[in-house]
C-alpha cells in the first residue's frame, strides 16, 4: 500500500506485483480458504447439535438420517435464507460479537474445571512429536486473518495506529487460543475431543452455555463468509444482477458445502488442512512474494531480504508437512 495508493484490497497487492494472474491466484486461495470455513461452520453445528440432543435420528420418507448429518441439513436450512441478502450489516453487528463470544467460552470452561468437579488432572503425554505438523496446521489456521488486513487498515481513520490494532489483535487471539487449548488439556488429557464443547458434562447449566454460545457463531457468520464467493461467481454470471440467479448461486453453495460436511465430518483435520495449506500459502507465502516482487530492485537490507526468505523457507516446510498429515489423517478416518 506504501508502494501505490490506489492499493485497497489483498487481490489489489497480488495485480500489483504479479499482474491480473496475481490477482487470480490469490482470490482463488482466499475464496477456498473461506469455502472451507463454511464447511466447518457445518461440522461444528452438527458435532454440538448432536452432543445436546443425542441418539437422535431423522426420518425422511422411508430413509432414516444420523443424528449428525441430519443436525446439518437442519443447520443449512436455518442458515441458507440468511445467505440470500443483499446487505449483510444486521449480521454483521452480531457477529461482530465473536470475541464476546470467545470470553463467555473460556469461561464456561473454566467454571467448568474448577466448579463442576471435572477439574485438571487429565492425563496424556507432553509432547507427542506425530502430533506436531496437526498443532502446527490448527494453529496456522487460528491465525489466518492475514487476507482482511489492507482492507481494514485503508478503513481506519489514523493508518498510523494500524500496528497497534495488530498487537492487540494478535495478543488477544492467542491469549484466547492458548487458555482454551491449556484448559482443555488439563481436563481432559489424551481424551480430548477436536472440540472441548464434546468433552463437557452436558447435564451442567455451564456447559450447556457453552455449546449454545459455540452453536450461535456459525449461524450468523456463515452468510458473510460466504458472501465474497457469491459476489465473485454473481459477476461471472451471464444474468449479472438477476435476484433469482442471485439466489441460484448462494444456494448452490450452501448445497456444496452441505455434501462437504457430510463426506468430510472431520472437525479437526479439515482444520488442520485448512491451516496448513491454505491459511499457510494464503498468511504467509504469498505476502512474502509480493513484497519481493514489488520491492525488487529497491535497496532493502540484506538482513531484511534474508528474513523474508527465511519466512518463505519455514512457511513452506510447515505447509507440505502438514498438508501431507492432514490429507493422510482424512483418507484414513474416510477409510474407516
Amino acid at each position: 500500500m506504501d508502494a501505490n495508493p490506489l492499493v485497497k484490497t489483498y487481490p489489489d497487492i497480488g495485480e500489483l506485483a504479479f499482474g491480473r494472474k496475481g490477482r487470480a491466484v490469490i482470490c482463488l486461495f482466499m475464496y477456498l480458504e473461506l469455502y472451507l470455513v463454511a464447511v466447518e461452520f457445518l461440522i461444528l453445528e452438527g458435532d454440538n447439535l448432536d452432543k445436546l440432543f443425542p441418539d437422535h435420528d431423522f426420518k425422511l420418507g422411508h430413509s432414516k438420517i444420523g443424528g449428525k448429518q441430519g443436525f446439518v441439513l437442519l443447520a443449512a436450512l436455518v442458515i441458507l435464507p440468511t445467505t440470500w441478502l443483499r446487505s449483510l450489516g444486521a449480521l454483521a453487528y452480531v457477529s461482530a460479537g465473536g470475541v464476546l463470544a470467545s470470553i463467555v467460552l473460556v469461561s464456561c470452561v473454566l467454571w467448568v474445571g474448577a466448579v463442576d468437579g471435572v477439574g485438571f488432572d487429565g492425563e496424556g503425554t507432553l509432547l507427542s512429536w506425530s502430533g506436531i505438523p496437526t498443532t502446527v496446521s490448527l494453529f496456522a489456521f487460528c491465525y489466518c486473518g492475514h487476507a482482511v488486513f489492507p482492507t481494514l487498515c485503508n478503513s481506519m481513520k489514523d493508518r498510523n495506529q494500524f500496528s497497534k490494532v495488530l498487537f492487540v489483535c494478535f495478543l488477544t487471539s492467542t491469549v484466547t487460543y492458548g487458555s482454551m487449548a491449556v484448559l482443555g488439556y488439563s481436563m481432559f488429557g489424551e481424551h480430548l475431543k477436536s472440540q472441548v464443547t464434546l468433552n463437557l458434562p452436558i447435564r451442567k447449566m455451564s456447559s450447556q452455555i457453552a455449546i449454545y454460545t459455540t452453536l450461535i457463531n456459525p449461524l450468523t457468520k456463515y452468510a458473510i463468509v460466504v458472501n465474497p464467493i457469491a459476489t465473485a461467481l454473481e459477476e461471472t454470471c451471464p444474468f449479472r444482477g438477476s435476484r433469482p440467479m442471485s439466489i441460484l448461486v448462494r444456494t448452490v453453495i450452501v448445497v456444496s458445502t452441505v455434501i462437504v460436511a457430510l463426506v468430510i465430518p472431520f472437525f479437526g483435520y479439515v482444520m488442520a488442512f485448512t491451516g496448513s495449506f491454505l491459511g499457510i500459502t494464503v498468511s504467509v507465502l504469498l505476502p512474502c512474494f509480493c513484497y519481493l516482487k514489488i520491492n525488487k530492485g529497491s535497496k532493502k537490507g540484506m538482513i531484511e531480504v534474508g528474513a523474508v526468505v527465511g519466512i518463505v523457507l519455514v512457511g513452506l516446510f510447515v505447509g507440505v508437512v502438514g498438508t501431507y498429515f492432514s490429507l493422510k489423517h482424512i483418507m484414513a478416518h474416510l477409510k474407516e
